[in-house]
């Protein structure tokens, strides 16, 4: 993971410390600051960094759906159940599952995740018997989950469960210092893969805008201008519009 502002340096430290024990792990911050990737650093630090590291976006499933995902079902257990099947828990066994965006589990799917936490234990849909699962639990949100609770749209219970151990991520306008050396790790990257003669970037853009999307945008900032730059340097020209506006006039330096 790349660090380079005191504010992302201070957030590695606390997951390195937090990934040596089994703990769960409540990391928060907007949309595209990088939650799982930090997961996935807590995870290769921790001692089941050997096992699994399984994902899934809370937010992404059907609410009908998101059950049958998370613990499984049984043949028969509803229609189109046309044999067994392995919930996310049972695939982390021995990892590490990512429960992303938990703020956006409906209230029924709050009560058995609850359970599982305290128990270790999960029920297929149609099941009638339960299963052991040796899983790390860390839980990732874009949402004030203390505001859900007052709201009554979060249970206390299973949000004092989460957070264990809070990672907050701060967004990438208030670590500027960051900004010149993702880019730069990003534009390698995605030069790379792209098969682009791309090397350098213009750089005075990237440090007045405020990227409001954070990392996510950057990077597909950066891939776009890898598509459209002309010679091996992005210049201001092969930017988005909005990223452009915040070039002072006249200056263009090179990294």
């Amino acid at each position: 993971m790349e660090i380079f502002s005191a504010a992302m340096h201070a957030v590695v430290a606390h997951a390195n410390r937090a990934a040596r024990f089994d703990s769960t792990v409540l990391i928060t911050g907007e949309s595209g600051v990088g939650k799982e990737r930090l997961a996935k650093y807590v995870h290769a630090r921790s001692p089941r960094a050997g096992g699994p590291f399984v994902a899934a976006n809370c937010g992404a499933f059907a609410e009908g759906v998101i059950e049958s995902e998370l613990f499984g079902h049984v043949r028969g257990a509803f229609t189109g159940a046309a044999r067994d099947h392995a919930g996310l828990f049972e695939q982390a066994n021995r990892g590490t599952l990512l429960l992303d965006e938990i703020g956006d589990l409906p209230p029924a799917l709050q009560v058995r995740l609850l359970r599982v936490l305290q128990e270790r234990e999960i029920r297929r849909v149609g099941d009638c018997r339960t299963r052991r699962v040796d899983v790390r639990v860390i839980a990732a949100t874009n949402h004030n989950l203390r505001d859900a609770v007052a709201a009554g749209r979060f249970r206390r219970d299973l949000y004092y469960r989460l957070e264990v151990i809070e990672l907050p991520i701060p967004p990438l306008r208030e670590r500027p210092e960051d900004v010149e050396g993702l880019a730069g790790t990003l534009l390698r990257r995605i030069s790379e893969r792209m098969g682009a003669a791309v090397t350098g970037y213009t750089s005075a853009a990237l440090r007045q805008y405020q990227w409001p999307g954070n990392v996510r945008e950057l990077e597909n900032v950066i891939e776009r201008a890898c598509a459209l730059a002309l010679g091996a340097l992005i210049d201001v020209d092969d930017l988005p519009r909005e990223v452009r506006l915040c070039t002072p006039p006249g200056v263009v330096p090179i990294l």
